[in-house]
């Protein structure tokens, strides 16, 4: 198991220029959440389902890795196995980065994917950044099903989760970037491990930051230096 966990959420991304449902603006103020993300948006809403996934899915084509993501990316090509990269967003940046998609956990599905909706298929299509009906006219090209995206929506169980739940048992070092601790509970996390990094832009109601051994309240672009000297350092 790997030694360092490094576990990112929206902060990461959000200088990248993506921005997630609790910030206003853009896709997020055009539709409505609860109808377009919840675990029946499928069933009740599928046009617009897809509408708006087609549209977070186009939209990650201009979107390019910042610096955080390279250094992160590094970090993991050299030391391998020593370190696991888990992420709640969904975007592709750290692939973007250099990783291979084996080398990145994605907690909350991957948006460049499509999966089979039905339960004795539910094959898994990269489609890039190409609207869903764009493959096989939406139909699975294994059992002629339909497909989604493959995200976990709200409501949904997130099967990798069972992954990080795996990881964090026995890593030694556990680094927070950008994430609220809203969905994920840090806190508990973070005393599993003998030291632990916490780098948001902002203080979080969601998590106390006695909990870490050092907190970084600042942009992840200008923290990932320091967090990378300090991974460099644990695994020396």
């Amino acid at each position: 198991m790997a030694k360092v966990l490094i576990l990112s959420g929206a902060g990461i991304s959000a200088e990248s220029g993506i921005s997630t449902f609790r910030d206003s603006g853009g896709l997020w103020d055009e539709y409505d959440v609860s109808v377009v993300c919840n675990y029946d948006s499928m069933q009740k809403h599928e046009d617009l389902t897809i509408e708006f996934y087609d549209k977070r899915r186009a939209e990650l084509q201009t979107k390019e890795p910042n610096y955080a993501h390279k250094i992160v990316a590094g970090l993991k090509k050299r030391y391998g196995d020593d370190i696991a990269v888990i992420t709640q967003n969904v975007d592709n940046l750290f692939e973007k980065a250099g990783l291979k998609s084996e080398d990145v956990i994605h907690l909350h599905g991957f948006m460049t994917q499509l999966r089979c909706q039905d339960s004795y298929c539910e094959k898994i299509f990269d489609v890039g950044y190409a609207s869903q009906r764009e493959l096989n006219g939406g139909k699975c090209p294994a059992c002629g099903s339909k497909l989604r995206p493959n995200i976990v929506f709200f409501g949904e169980e997130a099967p990798m989760y069972e992954e990080l739940n795996r990881h964090i048992q026995d890593c030694e070092l556990f680094v927070v970037i950008g994430t609220s601790g809203n969905v994920i509970g840090v806190n508990t996390m973070a005393q599993f491990a003998s030291r632990s990094i916490l780098n948001n832009y902002e203080p979080s109601s969601a998590i106390n930051d006695a909990y870490f051994s050092k907190v970084l309240y600042k942009k992840a672009t200008e923290a990932v230096d320091e967090i990378a000297q300090e991974i460099e350092s644990f695994l020396s």
